[in-house]
């Protein structure tokens, strides 16, 4: 079984979109209840890190960045997103693509990266924190989904390059 991670092309959008829509269907993996378009995805996310891992040619799983601030004091904080599809899932892939995505965003100057998950999506937290994120609270009822107010940890991690 060979992985080969390579960044995430306009092409790609497709599968990674489908991917995308298996966690927004968990109901546990982010807020977002509809899909969105390439042009609003591609918008909101960091151009220099955004990945994917594919088995076989094909698209296991994808991750990115995204900015949390347009100021430019938090020009190197980000917000992580990893998903995995539900037919890959065991097989370490978003270990491989958090890992990469890590020492990617530090070779682009990202100083902190920052994850916002549900609590029930236990193997996030635990994929965050074996590669090195800590919970640096809960924010309790930050947002309300299908009439139902909702909890996120919120975890981050600091870059190794950060005292630069």
């Amino acid at each position: 079984m060979e992985i080969e991670i390579r960044s995430l092309r306009n092409e790609d959008w497709a599968l990674v979109a489908s991917i995308y829509l298996q966690g927004i269907e968990t109901g546990n993996a982010t807020f977002e209840s509809d899909l969105p378009s390439w042009d609003h995805w591609d918008r909101s996310h960091s151009k220099s890190c955004r990945i994917v891992a594919c088995l076989n040619g094909e698209i296991a799983g994808w991750a990115a960045l995204s900015p949390v601030s347009i100021r430019q004091v938090y020009s190197g904080v980000a917000e992580v997103s990893v998903y995995v599809s539900d037919q890959y899932k065991g097989l370490k892939i978003g270990t491989m693509l958090l890992d990469n995505l890590v020492s990617m965003s530090e070779n682009e100057g990202f100083w902190t990266l920052q994850a916002s998950i549900f609590p029930e999506n236990r193997p996030s937290i635990s994929l965050h924190e074996k590669l090195g994120f800590r919970i640096v609270g809960i924010r309790e009822r930050i947002g309300k989904m299908n009439s139902i107010w909702r909890d996120t940890v919120l975890m981050e991690r600091r870059s190794n390059n950060s005292g630069n």
